[in-house]
């Protein structure tokens, strides 16, 4: 939680200072135009992959194997699309590294995919004792014995 608050209270002074020297190297109008840029063209790249990674979990699904890959992808595109919307280079250039598909599954993937593990690790009872699910049904009955009653027979 303070780990959060720092980031929201470090990244506008970050974007203001980096738009500053950018403002001043390039010029005020050039800057703000290349801001806008980024963000029609990232959210143009969002649009294409989304739909990509959309018909990917669609085909997932049809085939009965949960698409928690393009889940985790769709929403890194969506990070990505709210990093190009807020103004400034530093948010910019987060969100165009989340819109590369080698370093999103590469790097960003890969920590989140780690991230959400551990938090899986914790929460469950038995740890990480994860278990594939083949679809397969085992139809049976059972029977609850107490010790007592193994031990008379």
């Amino acid at each position: 939680m303070r780990k959060a608050l720092l980031l929201m209270l470090l990244i506008p002074v970050i974007e203001i200072l980096v738009l500053i020297e950018v403002g001043s190297q390039i010029g005020g109008l050039a800057a703000v135009l290349l801001i806008l840029a980024t963000a029609v063209f990232g959210l143009a790249i969002i649009r294409k992959q989304g739909g990509k990674t959309l018909l990917k979990a669609q085909d997932k699904l049809r085939a009965n194997v949960l698409p928690a890959q393009e889940i985790i992808e769709g929403f890194l595109l969506a990070i990505a699309g709210v990093f190009l919307l807020i103004p400034g280079f530093v948010t910019d250039a987060i969100g165009l590294l989340l819109l590369v598909p080698p370093i999103r599954k590469g790097l960003f993937l890969g920590v989140f995919i780690k991230i959400i593990a551990e938090k899986v690790k914790k929460a469950s009872p038995r740890g990480s004792q994860f278990h594939e699910n083949t679809g397969e049904i085992i139809e049976g009955e059972y029977i609850k014995e107490n010790k007592d009653q193994i031990d008379k027979n």
